[in-house]
């Protein structure tokens, strides 16, 4: 659901009333924001990545997440702004989705699953801003046999080709967002990279634009084009539009080899938002509670159930809450228990220099595939790798310079 853009200027702690703020890319000190946050994402993930091992909690996991994020913001833009703080800290709950299950598991205290085993497939999802300026990552991981343990080196085809097909497409889906260029166009090329595979895109994940203090833009990306029995399921079709210089997306991408229709599990949703449009005068105490805190602490970015010190009034109050739009809800996603899905998701930034993916990691080894995409793909995939190789031959010329020059 898209939040109205206006509600961002009631967020803004830096604001000056007098002076209108630049708040997108055009501003150098908005870049440096979001490259900031990007150091972030990409610093938490890589820590994630290493306490997914065998017995691991779930929670846990989410928790140590949570801490990088908030100890590392703590670290930037410390002084005051006309007085007030620069807010910062987690701007999508850090979640731990394993297996069938496709997106949006941050567990609750109370209602944690069993510890991660070996062979898992696990689905790790986080965001963190500075000054409300957004960047967001999502990665695919195999659970290794034991924590001393090296990855698998290799895994089961049909795994190998969804996270290839899931990670190839969010390169090219990045690559092609560009300004001029079209969401139409972004999905033709998911689709092709999905058939060249032979999985499905998760047909209710979107890419979103993302502006200060929000995360899912008017602006979106459908991971494909809607069916006629995806419409009559309640699917909608996504509005053309034109991607313009000194915007920012998250780029999405979840892919299954299962049929791409979610379906309603038995875990609990727990990552919500509040809804800046709906007012309602709540009846229950616990309600009203949960709204006050809610707009104290996450008035506009997605928060999760666990970051509230009453865990059981928390659960009894959203209800209420939800039932009147007060808060959008981000439900666990689930695929049928058979199919192997994968999750991939970076940030772009559209500079005038061309666009930069500026989070997400590279994707593990283990994952191979012998089905190759068409020549249009290839030749994209050829160029972002060759691209990326020179990109890596310039930072280390760089780093062995500054190196040689301080002996």
């Amino acid at each position: 659901m898209s939040d109205d853009e206006s509600s961002t200027a009631s967020n803004n702690p830096t604001t000056n009333p007098t002076e209108e703020e630049i708040t997108d890319l055009s501003n150098s000190d908005v870049t440096t924001k979001y490259q900031e946050a990007s150091k972030i994402v990409n610093l938490a993930l890589t820590g994630l990545i290493s306490q997914c091992i065998p017995g691991a909690s779930i929670l846990e996991i989410c928790n140590f997440g949570t801490t990088i994020i908030n100890t590392q913001c703590a670290k930037l833009y410390t002084k005051k702004v006309n007085g007030v703080n620069v807010e910062r800290g987690v701007a999508f709950p850090v979640c731990v989705s394993v297996n069938d299950v496709i997106c949006n598991f941050s567990p609750l205290g109370s209602e944690e699953l069993e510890p991660l085993k070996a062979g898992d497939i696990v689905k790790l999802d986080l965001g963190c801003h500075i000054d409300g300026y957004i960047s967001v990552a999502a990665h695919t991981l195999v659970v290794p046999e034991s924590s001393a343990d090296s990855p698998p080196s290799s895994v089961d085809d049909e795994l190998g080709n969804v996270a290839v097909a899931a990670y190839n497409a969010m390169l090219v889906a990045a690559a092609s967002i560009k300004a001029g260029a079209k969401n139409t166009e972004v999905t033709d090329i998911v689709t092709k990279v999905a058939k060249s595979y032979g999985v499905n895109s998760i047909f209710s994940v979107r890419m979103h634009q993302m502006k200060r203090f929000v995360i899912d833009g008017v602006k979106e990306v459908a991971l494909r084009h809607p069916t006629a029995d995806d419409l009559e399921a309640g699917e909608q079709k996504l509005d053309e539009c034109t991607f313009e210089q000194a915007e920012v997306y998250a780029v999405d991408v979840a892919m299954s080899t299962g049929d791409g229709r979610p379906r309603p599990g038995v875990l609990r949703t727990t990552v919500f938002k509040r809804n800046v449009e709906a007012n309602y005068r709540l009846k229950m105490k616990n309600s009203r509670s949960l709204l006050q805190q809610v707009d104290k602490k996450f008035p506009t970015l997605p928060f999760t159930l666990a970051h509230f010190e009453d865990e059981r009034s928390a659960k009894m109050g959203v209800t209420e809450c939800q039932a009147h739009g007060l808060l959008t809800p981000y439900p666990v996603l689930h695929e049928a228990k058979e199919a192997k899905v994968a999750h991939f998701k970076c940030t772009v930034l559209l500079l005038p220099s061309g666009t930069a993916r500026v989070t997400g990691l590279d994707m593990p080894d283990y994952f191979k595939s012998d089905k190759k995409p068409d020549e249009e793909i290839q030749k994209m995939l050829d160029d972002i790798a060759e691209a990326a190789a020179k990109k890596a031959k310039k930072k280390a010329a760089k780093k062995k310079k500054k190196k040689a020059s301080s002996s």
